[in-house]
């Protein structure tokens, strides 16, 4: 992923952090039109702007949670098409099979690079001198 598109996700964090900061709520994976990235990424930035914002929102680890959730239900969802479509099963066609692999694949490789910000982050926390 380039540089680019990490800003562009991190762009859409901000953007959907304000949103629950606002009180709007954030949609979630299945309910995504533009990507899995952008749900699995909202609900991370979601959990950032609830550890901020005070006890009525969830915590960070369960806002954690169900996005790594949402990315392990995109996958199955995606895994079960390419299973049904090569059974032969009528009703599912390969652009939808193709499509629904293309949302797992973005929505994990998001949800890696969140890790990496997150590990990143932990590593100059420790490293800063006191």
């Amino acid at each position: 992923m380039s540089n680019l598109g990490i800003d562009q996700v991190l762009a859409q964090i901000r953007a959907l952090s304000a949103q629950a900061g606002a009180g709007l709520g954030t949609k979630s994976l299945s309910a995504s039109g533009a990507s899995g990235a952008s749900g699995a990424s909202g609900a991370l930035g979601a959990a950032a702007a609830g550890s901020a914002a005070g006890a009525s929102q969830p915590a960070f680890g369960a806002m954690l949670k169900q996005s790594i959730d949402a990315v392990n239900d995109s996958q199955r969802s995606a895994d079960a098409l390419a299973t049904a479509w090569q059974r032969g099963e009528p009703g599912v066609d390969l652009s939808k099979v193709m499509i629904e692999s293309q949302k797992a694949s973005v929505s994990f490789r998001a949800l890696t690079e969140v890790r990496n910000r997150l590990v990143s982050a932990y590593q100059d926390i420790m490293n800063m001198q006191i």
